[in-house]
Parts: C-alpha cells; sequence; structure tokens
C-alpha cells in the first residue's frame, strides 16, 4: 500500500505575485503598525510564504508624522547612533525625531528592526515606501488599503 506523501510546495522568485498596499498611520501605536507592515513585507501573511525567496507585497505609508506612541515612550525612548571616534555616541528622543526634519524615521526603524539583517531584508526593505504627509505619488499602482486600526482596538490610540 503506498503511503500518503505530504510536499511542501517552495515558491519560486518568478512565481510572487506583489500587491501593492497603501496604509494610514494616524493615530496608529509605533510598534503595533510596525509588526503588520514587516509581515506583509516579508510575506508572511500568504499561504506561498517562503523563508528564502521575497514574496512580500509593497507598502505605502502615508500620515506617519502622526504616529502615536504609548505610555512615557515619547519623553524616554531614545534613538543611539554613533560617530566613529572614542565616546561618539549621541541619543536622541522620539518626540525629538517626531518633531524634527524627517518624521517618518522613527516608524522606518521600527519597521527595519523587525526584518531579519541581511541581503533578503534590504532586499524586502526597498518595498516599503513611507511619506510624512497625506501625498504619495504611487497612485498608478492602485494600492489597496490595509486599515490596521480595524484589526484591534489597541493599534490605534484613543480608540
Amino acid at each position: 500500500m503506498k503511503a500518503l506523501m505530504k510536499t511542501t510546495k517552495s515558491a519560486k522568485p518568478h512565481e510572487v505575485e506583489k500587491k501593492w498596499h497603501i496604509v494610514d498611520a494616524d493615530g496608529l501605536v509605533v510598534g503595533r503598525a510596525a509588526v503588520v507592515i514587516a509581515n506583509v513585507l516579508r510575506g508572511k501573511h500568504k499561504t506561498s510564504y517562503t523563508p528564502h525567496v521575497d514574496c512580500g507585497d509593497n507598502v505605502i505609508v502615508i500620515n506617519a508624522d502622526k504616529v502615536k506612541f504609548t505610555g512615557k515612550k515619547l519623553a524616554d525612548k531614545v534613538y543611539y547612533k554613533h560617530t566613529g571616534y572614542a565616546g561618539g555616541i549621541k541619543g536622541i528622543t522620539a518626540g525629538k525625531v517626531l518633531e524634527g526634519r524627517f518624521p517618518e524615521r522613527v516608524l522606518e526603524k521600527a519597521v527595519e528592526r523587525m526584518i531579519p539583517r541581511g541581503p533578503l531584508g534590504r532586499q524586502q526593505l526597498r518595498n516599503l515606501r513611507i511619506f510624512a504627509g497625506a501625498e504619495h505619488p504611487h497612485e498608478a499602482q492602485n494600492p489597496e488599503v490595509l486599515d490596521i486600526a480595524a484589526m484591534s482596538r489597541k493599534n490605534k490610540v484613543g480608540a
């Protein structure tokens, strides 16, 4: 009698169909939004997910300057960088980054740190486009709306 064979289908790079999603980050909690965005970028929401293939979708984030932090993170969370010189560590709070010139970097860093490091992770991060305002140049791609706030009441501050 022949045994029941169970095989796993592995996706090939040329077989992957990439969609476009748009996320309105107005009022969303940074970490919770970043988790959903990172999973869509990696392709973990698809049944054909393959860990070593970029099978994720493209994500456009608008209103990234209006993201929220819970608790005292706005004043207490510090982003560090090093100048390369001895004693050259510098830090800036999340509140100052959001008020500064590039407020979209808060969400960008959160998503970047949830994606594996390496060539595949860098390729997946190239599929992320973050804009501080409500305008974006990707209307021609007809992005589908990805409503993170509707997934859970905890995803939006004040909901």
